[in-house]
């Protein structure tokens, strides 16, 4: 079943339309206001009678707007999606692979790292009370100004390429993971952890088969946070790199030339790679539930 079929059975398919015609208008009209300015000043200087309507066509139609317009940005994604080869390094599909390898490495390190940290923290007393809290306080930390450092220490031990942008997406995406697993692990009744314990179970037992899946929900709902973190760690590590590859390197091209079009439309394929890859964790959520339930159907 195809997710516009889905939709149609959900009777979902009219409010997303709705949605999605609301936000075109809006943009449409934010592209005319934001336009604007620079379009009457050009007509003042020129000494050109101007109306809402003229305004409106020239603020669509402009080679440098403020804000494109959406079919301007449409045409930048069809030149850079779709006319190009996906060889070719003027394509958002080769960038966005570079991006995208990145990020899952980034997502998987991660999450490993994350699973790791919390069984310790839920095990030991004294990683809860002296870890925890300095890990809350790393996400303090903006990204922007730490992606820079991480990028020249790991290159001045000669660690370049794809490792160091993973570095940056993982310190993005494990903070999710590490409370979500937390919060999972801690969650079964403590009832239950005694009756295991009435039973003879040994800790390596009550781990794989009560704590584990009784956490496995909470684990795909950080999942899905942390790998739409993992895109937008990968992007911020491209903008030190000076613009080599990936859509981090596109935004940094169209920054230097004043090419917002190409912005707009490496934000939205950003935004692509985003959505798909939390729909493909949301698979794997229904998938995991459904064999924990016994094969049953699970609503996520």
């Amino acid at each position: 079943m195809t997710m516009i079929d889905r939709l149609l059975h959900q009777g979902a398919f009219l409010p997303v339309l709705t949605v999605v015609a609301s936000l075109i208008v809006i943009w449409y009209a934010g592209a005319v206001y934001l336009n604007s300015t620079q379009l009457i000043d050009r007509y003042q200087k020129k000494g050109v009678d101007w109306d809402i309507s003229r305004l409106a066509q020239d603020a669509w139609k402009m080679e440098r707007p403020v804000l494109p317009a959406p079919h301007q940005v449409g045409v930048e994604l069809k030149k850079t999606v779709l006319d190009k080869r996906v060889t070719s390094k003027r394509s958002l599909v080769y960038h966005a692979g570079i991006t995208l390898s990145s990020s899952l490495l980034g997502f998987a390190l991660g999450t490993l790292l994350g699973i790791a940290l919390a069984i310790g923290i839920v095990y030991v007393t004294t990683l809860d009370r002296s870890l925890m809290p300095w890990i809350i306080a790393s996400q303090t930390v903006p990204i922007l100004a730490l992606a820079p450092m991480i990028i020249v220490v790991l290159g001045s031990i000669g660690i370049t390429g794809l490792f160091p942008k993973s570095v940056i997406s993982m310190y993005l995406c494990f903070f999710p993971v590490v409370v979500g697993m937390v919060k999972g692990l801690r969650s079964p009744e403590p009832i239950l952890i005694d009756q295991m314990r009435t039973y003879s179970a040994s800790s390596a037992q009550v781990f794989f088969k009560l704590r584990l899946p009784a956490s496995i929900p909470f684990l795909f709902a950080s999942l899905k946070v942390a790998i739409a973190l993992s895109v937008v760690g990968a992007i911020v590590a491209e903008l030190p790199t000076g613009g080599q590859g990936g859509l981090g390197a596109r935004l940094l091209t169209g920054s230097y030339y004043g090419q917002i079009t190409m912005i707009w439309s490496a934000l939205i394929v950003a935004s692509v790679v985003s959505a798909l890859l939390v729909t493909v964790v949301g698979r794997l959520e229904r998938i995991a539930l459904r064999k924990l339930n016994g094969g049953q159907a699970v609503a996520v």
